[in-house]
């Protein structure tokens, strides 16, 4: 019964995800709902001290990325910059190849650093006038971006600093670079397998005479540049450069600034405690806001005039964008922790600890781990808290390696958590102005992708042994 329970929960959180109602008002009752059924004395407690504080706890450390990251991806639409860019990029590939640019584009900001979320706000204003100017239909466009944000740079390409890679280095002493083989391989499939997807879905399109806009109004499209003359293409690509450059050193120079602890006493009336700030743990979070705030003074710089005519009504509807999809995702995050923390959750995790296959058992786990809670890094980080012993004993006997058990796990994580309740998908579709019904499709598709990915490189292993 307290199976079943989490299971009508999430149940009913995709379905109405999926049928457009708001997630900030239906996680919590989905959350407490099943509380209620599992024990009604603590639907308060739970509400208060689980799903609000960790629904707060996200907003305090991402908010003013997902702010940042919105105002810049507005200025790089306004300034003219995005229009370059895509008219560069149509002349250098063509206009049949526009997905492929935006996979591109996707690829390279996220291998360098910058979160998922900035990159949705960025790469949007390129991918709609790529898209209008090719006549791909819109609601294309949240695959496309997923496939380049949320897959192979995530946690497949060895090296990757994003959290779903570096997550599983505590557990299995690895580094971000572990089992590059296999990594590789595992890109190219998703590669291969998610761009032939999405031409196929082009080409259908194209064959039934649906252009841009379809038959559904557009919403959230991005302005028209006003300006006289378009920026030089190395120009408009400047600012995205110093953001991935900035963030790089960023990180590494934040270290030495601040060590691993900094605190300090508010200059207020009275004796009030030290504020004390973990620093090892905020660095690449403190990093990303100064490389966005680099990238936003950059191109006010290189583009003033169009920036400051615009800039007062473009920053409000920019910033109003940026606190529905961080009050999204981190209602989502709420929802996570208190399902995790009901007895049908380990019900759960205990029947996936009874799979035999050492690798098998870790890719299901983490990934039904991060379907259940609509997170790749919070999925993760619940499935190797609970298992990873488990996972080493058992690989250890089997003689496999702790890379490979790193880089399973890291690609399990992105596998199966882009289901409709996802944070990532619904920021990806509010940015964008769709609905789950218009794209969410694709989305799927490139999650089946990324999900079969997984087993492709286990069976790479047992079939060459290569790491």
């Amino acid at each position: 019964m307290s199976f079943l329970i989490v299971l009508a929960a999430l149940c009913f959180l995709m379905f109405v995800a999926y049928r457009g109602y708001s997630v900030i008002l239906f996680a919590p009752v989905a959350a407490l709902a099943a509380v209620l059924l599992t024990d009604p004395a603590l639907v308060q407690p739970m509400f208060t001290g689980l799903f609000m504080d960790k629904m707060v706890g996200f907003l305090k450390l991402y908010f003013p990325v997902f702010v940042l990251g919105a105002v810049f991806g507005k200025l790089i639409e306004i300034s003219g910059f995005s229009k370059s860019i895509v008219s560069a990029t149509i002349k250098l590939v063509g206009a049949q190849r526009a997905m492929l640019s935006i996979v591109i584009v996707c690829g390279l900001l996220t291998y360098g650093g910058v979160s998922l979320f900035v990159v949705v706000f960025a790469v949007y204003p390129f991918a709609a006038e790529l898209f209008r100017q090719s006549n791909i239909p819109k609601r294309l466009i949240p695959g496309t971006i997923a496939l380049g944000a949320f897959t192979f740079t995530m946690d497949a390409l060895p090296g990757s600093p994003q959290i779903q890679n570096i997550i599983p280095t505590s557990f299995f002493g690895t580094t971000s670079w572990a089992a590059p083989t296999l990594g590789v391989l595992g890109t190219v499939f998703i590669l291969i397998m998610g761009l032939s997807y999405l031409e196929w879905r082009r080409r259908s399109a194209l064959k039934a005479g649906e252009g841009y806009a379809g038959s559904d109004a557009l919403l959230n499209e991005p302005e028209p540049f006003r300006g006289e003359k378009l920026a030089h293409p190395l120009i408009a690509l400047l600012p995205l450069v110093l953001v991935g450059v900035s963030n790089y050193l960023f990180t590494v120079w934040m270290p030495g600034w601040y060590g691993t602890v900094t605190e300090f006493i508010p200059a207020v009336i009275g004796n009030p405690a030290p504020v004390v700030q973990e620093t090892a743990k905020l660095g690449a979070i403190w990093a990303v806001q100064a490389a966005l705030l680099v990238g936003i003074v950059s191109v006010i710089a290189l583009a003033w005039a169009p920036v400051v005519a615009a800039f007062a009504e473009g920053t409000k509807s920019a910033i109003s964008g940026a606190m529905l999809a961080s009050m999204n995702t981190a209602s989502e995050y709420g929802f996570g922790a208190v399902i995790a923390a009901l007895p049908g959750f380990l019900v759960v995790a205990n029947a996936l600890g009874s799979i035999p296959n050492p690798l098998i058992n870790e890719a299901i786990s983490v990934t039904a781990m991060a379907g259940i809670t609509g997170s790749a890094s919070g999925g993760m980080s619940i499935a190797l808290a609970a298992m990873a012993d488990s996972f080493i004993a058992n690989a250890q006997a089997a003689g496999i390696p702790m890379d490979v058990l790193h880089r399973v796990a890291a690609m399990a994580s992105g596998g199966m958590d882009t289901l409709p309740h996802n944070g990532a998908v619904i920021t990806v579709l509010a940015v964008t102005g769709l609905t789950h019904r218009q794209s969410y499709k694709d989305i799927f598709a490139i999650t089946v992708i990324k999900t079969l990915a997984v087993f492709f490189i286990i069976g790479v292993y047992y079939a060459t042994g290569l790491v």
